[in-house]
């Protein structure tokens, strides 16, 4: 859990220090928490990793059925990852 946690709180400093990241940070974090890489993740619901790294970046804008599957994947609301 200690190893998830430094991933979540690299991914936030990174951000806190205006480098480039993704649009969608709650993203990464979920993931992180869950020990998923993007393949990982995209293999689980059926995406490529290229389409989830696209949808992470903010480059590419996924349907509400993703979305979902997005979210049941991490075990996750919509309002958790995706509404702000």
């Amino acid at each position: 859990m200690i190893q998830y946690v430094y991933k979540v709180r690299q991914i936030v400093y990174t951000q806190m220090k205006g480098e480039q990241m993704g649009k969608n940070l709650r993203l990464k974090a979920a993931r992180a928490l869950k020990d998923m890489s993007q393949k990982d993740l995209a293999e689980t619901i059926g995406i490529s990793r290229q389409t989830m790294n696209a949808i992470e970046s903010g480059d590419y804008n996924p349907t509400i059925k993703l979305c979902i599957a997005i979210c049941k994947a991490l075990d996750k609301t919509l309002d958790e990852l995706f509404w702000e």
